[in-house]
């Protein structure tokens, strides 16, 4: 049984699997949604997401939404693998923004010394919370795997180069269209990783090890009962 749910083996498995993926991807953006309003500055990302929004009048949860679907279309382009929790990535996490938001349920923080904690509190949110997304097995989020696709094609290039060219191009858009650019999105920047990999570590997890189904092997599994094509993460 346990074979079958790590690995997606039966529809049922699937279906838990993507309620797990759908939980945990909701309580990422309560995480999300601390970093924003830590109130010094949001992660890159989210620069775009909020700067979409201020400039286009509309929600942040859509913008985010708008943001992931284009994201996922390249992903779709560069034939990178393509898993149903990707979807349910894209858009999940906005939306929960949206709900934390209209319920008000933390205050903006008033200065640094507020400001900062509440930034790592969320960060720390989201770190554990892409454990339990990822421990789902059904695909990684559209900009890790966009991140991905585009170190393959610039091989003589570090990922972690790739990665910061990523996120400066989305941090200058965002900028450029209104979006909030302070030290907390240097703190979103460059502690992400290393408190993603102290959340990796506590619960001994190997994301490494994880493999991926592709949307095309659920699909077979869900329609016709036949077990998914073992492949590579």
């Amino acid at each position: 049984m346990r074979s079958n749910l790590r690995e997606n083996r039966t529809a049922g498995a699937i279906l838990i699997n993507m309620l797990l993926a759908a939980v945990s991807l909701f309580v990422n953006g309560f995480g999300v949604y601390l970093t924003i309003q830590a109130n010094i500055g949001a992660g890159p990302w989210d620069v775009l997401n909020l700067g979409l929004s201020k400039t286009l009048g509309i929600l942040y949860g859509t913008a985010s939404i708008a943001v992931s679907c284009t994201i996922l279309g390249i992903d779709v382009l560069l034939k990178e693998p393509i898993g149903i929790a990707m979807f349910i990535d894209a858009v999940v996490v906005g939306k929960s923004v949206d709900f934390f938001n209209h319920i008000q349920a933390v205050p903006p923080a008033s200065s640094l010394l507020t400001g900062v904690p509440l930034m790592l509190v969320g960060l720390t949110i989201m770190a554990y919370t892409q454990f339990t997304y990822m421990i789902a097995s059904l695909g990684c989020g559209p900009r890790d795997t966009l991140l991905v696709g585009l170190a393959k094609r610039v091989r003589k290039v570090p990922i972690g180069a790739v990665s910061i060219a990523l996120l400066s191009l989305a941090t200058l858009i965002g900028w450029l269209l209104g979006g909030p650019v302070g030290v907390g999105t240097l703190i979103c920047a460059f502690c992400t990783g290393p408190i993603m990999q102290m959340a990796f570590r506590s619960v001994r997890f190997d994301a490494t090890g994880i493999k991926h189904q592709r949307l095309t092997d659920s699909a077979r599994v869900f329609f016709s009962g036949q077990k998914p094509i073992k492949r590579g993460a």
